[in-house]
């Protein structure tokens, strides 16, 4: 039988159709899951009680990097009072010195005492997993809020030799605790509900925004400089929320916090350190 080439373009079409609804059936048959052999900095899920204007937050991270992939793990029960959070500061992280595109970012909370709080949103990885972009699209990771010690999460980063900036955010106390009640029941509610962590829709930088524009009087639209978060500062800085008078080049060496977090990574007051707010 001759089968002309008609023919076979239909039955490549249909092949490809084929193909195509497998694909969507085994994606949409593909569930989160709360139990896989996580790697350590990933293992437990943080667990936030309410108790009034107090919060108890059970597994705070405060692993000690001796290596950007080498740790002491410690986990920690700590309360904080919620009544007395005072400032926001927006942590960004290129990935790159030559390509500013690609980053993470997170934020980090101050109290009256002195604390600090860092909150940063990850693509859950497991045991012998490497981030990358195209895993992320397809559904290979969860997502998971981990809430650290900057000490932990600031000092990972600097030892990777990745360029960290802690920007100070103009914000009221009130939106400051907004914020961060915010994020806390969103990371509560992932230990009930797991979901995907997605490259471009369900990632750090878009949690954040969508946190940020629950509390924002002129919300932040997804655009590129989202999607390329190294970017996202210009975005920040735009809308006059980081606090300097400086053109944001010049703001961007000030609060460049590598060198003093490499010198004084010991220090007592590490948070206040890296923030140039004690004499190195």
């Amino acid at each position: 039988m001759k089968i002309n080439h008609a023919t076979l373009r239909r039955m490549a079409a249909g092949l490809l159709g084929l193909a195509v609804l497998a694909v969507a059936i085994g994606w949409s048959s593909m569930r989160p899951s709360l139990a896989r052999d996580w790697i350590p900095e990933h293992r437990l899920l943080p667990e936030v009680e309410e108790r009034g204007d107090t919060v108890v937050i059970h597994n705070v991270r405060d692993f000690r990097w001796s290596t950007g992939a080498e740790a002491t793990p410690a986990w920690r029960r700590e309360a904080y009072d919620l009544g007395t959070v005072e400032t926001v500061w927006y942590v960004l992280t290129p990935f790159s010195r030559d390509r500013r595109g690609p980053a993470h970012a997170f934020v980090s909370f101050g109290f009256r005492d002195g604390r600090f709080l860092a909150i940063s949103v990850e693509a859950r990885r497991e045991q012998g997993e490497q981030y990358s972009v195209l895993r992320g699209m397809l559904r290979q990771y969860e997502v998971i809020y981990v809430i650290g010690e900057e000490r932990d999460l600031v000092q990972q980063r600097v030892l990777r030799d990745d360029d960290v900036y802690v920007y100070p955010i103009r914000a009221t106390a009130a939106q400051a605790r907004a914020l961060l009640e915010d994020m806390l029941r969103r990371a509560n509610a992932l230990r009930e509900q797991p979901e995907f962590y997605g490259t471009i829709r369900n990632n750090c930088t878009t949690n954040l925004l969508a946190h940020v524009n629950r509390i924002a009087d002129k919300p932040i639209g997804y655009g590129r400089r989202i999607l390329l978060p190294g970017y996202s500062d210009e975005v920040a800085y735009e809308r006059g929320w980081i606090d300097t008078t400086l053109p944001l080049d010049s703001a961007r060496q000030q609060f460049l916090i590598n060198g003093r977090a490499r010198r004084l990574a010991a220090a007592d007051d590490y948070s206040a350190t890296i923030r140039g707010l004690h004499d190195d």
